[in-house]
């Protein structure tokens, strides 16, 4: 019997879709929970008067902050979608590996669909 420890390559190590999506759920909580003080500047800034709405509305204009608002609505987006799924998991819905997998593919797709229309909306 050979007792040594084996040591697992975690770079060849694949999720399925349905980790990834828990592993991004993860992830989109922990951005939107550092999110909240920025966000809640830019509320105070907004509520301040006519001068800090549009103070507020041209800093979220700015190109430069695209990146970071795109992320804070696919954060937004993705966590709300993956934890309704989460929820029906916990009642014994869709819990087999094929509707597990489809309902992955579905809040990861609608979740950037989602958020690039919202984006669209606000650019444009």
């Amino acid at each position: 019997m050979n007792a040594r420890p084996v040591y697992l390559d975690l770079r060849r190590i694949r999720l399925p879709l349905p980790g990834v999506i828990s592993f991004a759920h993860r992830v989109s909580g922990i951005v939107l929970f550092i999110g909240i003080p920025f966000a809640l500047d830019v509320l105070e800034l907004s509520l301040s008067g006519n001068a800090g709405f549009s103070k507020a509305h041209d800093w979220l204009a700015s190109p430069w902050l695209a990146p970071f608002l795109l992320l804070a609505v696919w954060s937004l987006c993705h966590h709300l979608l993956a934890g309704i799924r989460f929820l029906f998991m916990d009642i014994d819905v869709g819990v087999d590996k094929r509707s597990s997998h489809l309902s992955a593919a579905w809040v990861g797709g609608l979740a950037l669909v989602i958020a690039g229309a919202l984006l669209l909306e606000f650019y444009l």
